[in-house]
């Protein structure tokens, strides 16, 4: 069978080259043929996997129009801070955790495209090899709060709308800060622009 024709979405760059280098060695099952930030793809795609982070579930206007937009599935690849619920809601053919090994996404990729419901393995936290700020110590998920801070939004913004209790927005800010080596939010934000939380112009 030929391989499943596969579009990576996120807004950011680094996010992308880490995904393309997590699936590098599917080739033979899927074929990554186009990185993008924009909504509407450049290339025929069988699938987009549409990779969360940076992005609110309450708001995500993008995951609609990327639905809308294009004839290929789009598949949601997130942790549980954006709800299947809010995912499907929006027209997303599939919904998969970060916590899957890059064998089980290649699975799950495999059998949306074929109308198959993918296998739901138990998720193992943090597995998924490259994310913005990793070299630095920073989990997958003190990243992703970093680049909403770095986007301008407040504890209590990041909190209503991620799903998160503000003290756990604290909390992941307070180890974030002290991995990064900042005590200052303003000396955050200037952290993270400077290591790959920019979003890409889409």
């Amino acid at each position: 069978m030929k391989p499943v024709r596969l579009a990576l979405s996120n807004d950011y760059e680094v996010v992308l080259q880490g995904l393309a280098a997590m699936l590098a060695g599917h080739s033979d099952r899927v074929e990554i043929v186009e990185l993008t930030a924009e909504t509407t793809m450049s290339e025929d795609v069988d699938v987009i996997l549409f990779d969360t982070f940076g992005r609110m579930p309450d708001q995500d206007e993008k995951l609609e129009q990327i639905v809308s937009s294009n004839d290929a599935q789009v598949v949601l690849f997130s942790w549980h801070t954006y709800p299947e619920e809010a995912a499907r809601a929006r027209g997303a053919a599939g919904y998969l955790h970060k916590g899957i090994t890059a064998d089980e996404l290649v699975d799950a990729i495999v059998a949306i495209h074929e109308g198959r419901p993918p296998e739901a393995p138990e998720p193992v936290e943090e597995t998924m090899p490259r994310w913005p700020g990793q070299e630095h110590g920073l989990t997958a998920r003190e990243s992703e709060v970093l680049a909403f801070l770095a986007q301008g939004m407040t504890n209590d913004e990041i909190a209503r709308r991620s799903y998160l209790s503000v003290n756990t927005v604290k909390t992941y800010l307070r180890t974030g800060y002290r991995k990064i080596g900042v005590q200052r939010r303003s000396q955050a934000v200037a952290w993270a622009l400077q290591h790959g939380f920019r979003p890409m112009e889409s």
